[in-house]
């Protein structure tokens, strides 16, 4: 009896020690509903494919909030491992100095696989240096399309395989769909900053400041204030005096209008494919950004949304290695492809991308390679590779508030985006100055 205690009491302490002996993981993230089901079942597969280490997925609320948090527990001395970063977030992740580990180097320590070559270079453009060296590591990467509700059109009497291309033609379109019955929103987007300011800026070619928006340095100057951006948001104005357009606020809380079918056209972020799966009751579709087509050259290319994962500073060697690990697992074209496949979100190798497409499941679902045609169907330019400014939750707040401005009839056009400019860059001063410490 005696012998049987002491070789339980050694199994037991033999299981407790084999659990200390796994390493834990956080990875603070900012996904809901069905994206935070993809972040809880890829840890899942994670550690149950090894036995060493533990990733913890927890959600901190949104993108802000998320980067936030983050950047304060480091202050506090206690980050996460990982966090989960919205691509405008970059140039303030940046320039946290000492905060983040690089990604490029933290492969290399750890001697895990790793080749920049291999993910797409209109992503990765984005979380690298001018060297090309990957500060972070792409994960839930997206870009804006027009998502129609078909069902919409017909009963519009417009034709659902030929949804509008331009902005006039969408207009157009808008005003037929409120009278035949969609009298609160023609249409809309999300995302009003990311829609009609930089998406807007970038999908014709038009600068949203100097030095390549941002990516060439941070003493960038603001510059969307010209006649295009200015003739778009005039356009919007008038369209919102009789809900032709209606806006649906900063972020994406209003997405639901377009599920819900009460807007039948809407802009907004590619990764809205899974709630439009999930919750739509009619035929849907997704579409191509609308452009003016007086505007020489557009449509150009899209820029990417979305997020990337950063490594937080101050870890021990053998958490890095844990996370070289999962970055290497997350990187598998396999599971590249079924994350694209089944959220929407962009597939971050080239392997995945091609797979996908060899598959034919493009053919059968071309709503998911809008995004990726936006993206790569032109070489980008000065204007269209990306942007990076530091401060950019408050640069956003302030243009949206100048476009609501607008929007109510407190400011015309060109005033409010000549503001939304100069306060603008007032920030992007402060930051360059806070950088430079």
């Amino acid at each position: 009896m005696l012998l049987r205690t002491l070789v339980l009491a050694a199994l037991g302490f033999t299981a407790a020690a084999s659990a200390q002996a796994q390493t834990e993981l956080q990875w603070w993230h900012a996904m809901t509903g069905g994206n935070n089901d993809v972040i809880v079942r890829l840890a899942e597969e994670f550690n149950g494919a090894q036995k060493d280490y533990r990733v913890v997925p927890v959600y901190k609320g949104s993108y802000s909030d998320t980067m936030n948090a983050g950047i304060a527990a480091f202050r506090a001395g206690n980050p996460p491992h990982i966090l989960q970063v919205f691509e405008v977030g970059t140039a303030t992740m940046m320039a946290a100095k000492g905060a983040v580990k690089p990604v490029h180097q933290l492969m290399q320590e750890a001697g895990e696989p790793f080749d920049p070559k291999a993910y797409l270079p209109a992503i990765t453009g984005y979380y690298s240096t001018s060297a090309g060296e990957m500060l972070s590591f792409p994960f839930n990467s997206s870009s804006m399309v027009m998502w129609v509700n078909r069902d919409a059109l017909k009963k519009a009497g417009l034709n659902p395989d030929q949804p509008p291309k331009t902005w006039p033609e969408l207009f157009e379109a808008a005003k037929k769909l409120k009278n035949a019955g969609f009298s609160t929103c023609g249409f809309s987007t999300a995302w009003t900053t990311w829609a009609n300011i930089e998406q807007f800026s970038a999908w014709h070619n038009l600068p949203l400041a100097t030095k390549a928006n941002g990516l060439d340095g941070f003493d960038s100057e603001l510059k969307f204030n010209g006649p295009m951006q200015t003739r778009h948001l005039q356009n919007l104005i008038t369209l919102q005096k009789d809900k032709t357009f209606d806006y649906s606020g900063r972020t994406n809380g209003g997405e639901g209008r377009f599920t819900a079918g009460e807007c039948p056209l809407f802009l907004t972020s590619s990764g809205f494919y899974g709630n439009v799966k999930g919750n739509a009751k009619f035929d849907w579709a997704a579409a191509p950004m609308p452009y003016y087509p007086d505007v020489p050259g557009a449509p150009q290319n899209s820029i990417i949304g979305g997020a990337s994962l950063w490594v937080m500073g101050g870890k021990k060697p053998d958490e890095y290695k844990g996370v070289a690990k999962f970055f290497a697992f997350l990187s598998d074209a396999d599971r590249q492809a079924r994350l694209h496949q089944e959220s929407g979100y962009l597939p971050i190798t080239r392997a995945a991308y091609e797979k996908t497409k060899a598959s034919g499941f493009y053919q059968k679902n071309p709503s998911l390679e809008v995004a990726l045609i936006e993206l790569t169907s032109k070489e980008p330019t000065e204007n269209s590779r990306g942007l990076r400014f530091g401060n950019m939750v408050q640069l956003r707040d302030i243009w949206a508030e100048e476009i609501e401005a607008a929007l109510v009839g407190q400011k015309p056009a060109k005033e409010a985006l000549d503001s939304a400019v100069q306060r603008g860059n007032q920030v992007l001063r402060q930051f360059e100055r806070q950088a430079a410490r």
